[in-house]
C-alpha cells in the first residue's frame, strides 16, 4: 500500500494575527542573515490575509522595504535582549 502525502501549504496555518506573528517570529529565528527568507515569510502572510504578493522575494529587499511591508501587514518589529 502506497503512502499518500498531502502537499504542505503554509497559508493553511496562518489564520489569525497570532498565528502570523508566531510564524514570522519562527522565521526570524531560522533565517539567519537571509533577508529573502523573511521576505518570503512576509509574502506568505500577505497572501494569508488576502492581499497580493508583496514581491519582496524577487530581489534582495532592503531593510526599509521589510519595515514598510511589516507596517502594511500590521506587524510591529521589536527588540529583545539575548543572554548568552
Amino acid at each position: 500500500m502506497a503512502l499518500k502525502l498531502n502537499k504542505w501549504n503554509t497559508l493553511d496555518y496562518l489564520k489569525t494575527d497570532e498565528d502570523r506573528a508566531a510564524y514570522l517570529e519562527a522565521c526570524f529565528d531560522e533565517a539567519g542573515d537571509d533577508p529573502i527568507f523573511i521576505a518570503k515569510a512576509l509574502d506568505n502572510i500577505a497572501k494569508a490575509k488576502g492581499m497580493n504578493d508583496l514581491m519582496l522575494d524577487k530581489v534582495e529587499p532592503s531593510f526599509s522595504s521589510i519595515l514598510k511591508a511589516m507596517k502594511a501587514l500590521g506587524i510591529r518589529l521589536h527588540a529583545e535582549a539575548v543572554t548568552h
